[in-house]
């Protein structure tokens, strides 16, 4: 059986779980349609943009991305060419000093093999969370999102995501945004299939705001 057939199966297989152990999820599983989330294939891109997303909207971290791989030698983002550019270069594309030097910092460790992007796909989630995590600027979030998007785990539950938990809220009747541990309570019933029951619930956000936007992909 190919990979793709493999996944397809995995999906399959996710959805009818959910919509088993979560009703309320169900209905809105069918509401929303398809699973349609790719993965990232290049691993290094995907933290860089995860960097760039910290604490600015996704329209701003997506327009600072751009111009970066505009600004690229290559005009890609990968490791040879960030590490070709200077701290102002880097600077006049709309990346903050901190995030420069969170940049400059994850491309010295991939360039000198203390960060195994090749070689990460082998380890736990656990595992991947603590690889990643020893690089100033990428925290457990970032390493989730990277599990998310990068590698195709699917049983992550970023419990700290505002905008997880914000449509999680919404999705069950909260008056107030659910702090992170009633998340995890809520998220329980999803297990092992957490990352695609939070694409799902992320998706409330698109419905009301753009029912057009391309949620296959990582959208920064």
């Amino acid at each position: 059986m190919s990979r793709a057939a493999s996944r397809s199966l995995q999906i399959a297989a996710a959805i009818d779980h959910l919509k088993l152990a979560d009703p309320v999820l169900g209905r809105h599983i069918e509401r929303v349609g398809p699973f349609t989330l790719k993965q990232h294939r290049n691993r290094y891109e995907m933290l860089v943009r995860s960097i760039i997303s910290q604490q600015i909207s996704t329209k701003a971290a997506r327009s600072v991305r751009l111009r970066l791989q505009a600004a690229t030698p290559s005009g890609r983002i990968t490791p040879e060419d960030l590490a070709a550019m200077s701290e102002e270069s880097l600077r006049a594309v709309g990346l903050s000093g901190q995030k420069t030097r969170y940049l400059m910092g994850l491309t010295e460790a991939v360039l000198n093999g203390t960060v195994r992007l090749d070689r990460i796909g082998r380890l736990s989630d656990e595992d991947v969370i603590a690889h990643l995590i020893q690089v100033k600027g990428i925290g457990v979030w970032t390493a989730q999102m990277f599990l998310m998007f990068a590698l195709g785990r699917l049983d992550v539950f970023p419990h700290g995501d505002l905008g997880l938990r914000s449509s999680i809220g919404q999705l069950y009747g909260f008056p107030e945004m659910p702090d992170p541990a009633t998340c995890q309570k809520i998220a329980a019933p999803w297990r092992p299939y957490a990352t695609v029951a939070s694409w799902y619930v992320w998706r409330l956000s698109d419905l009301k705001n753009d029912p057009t936007a391309d949620a296959s992909v990582y959208p920064v």
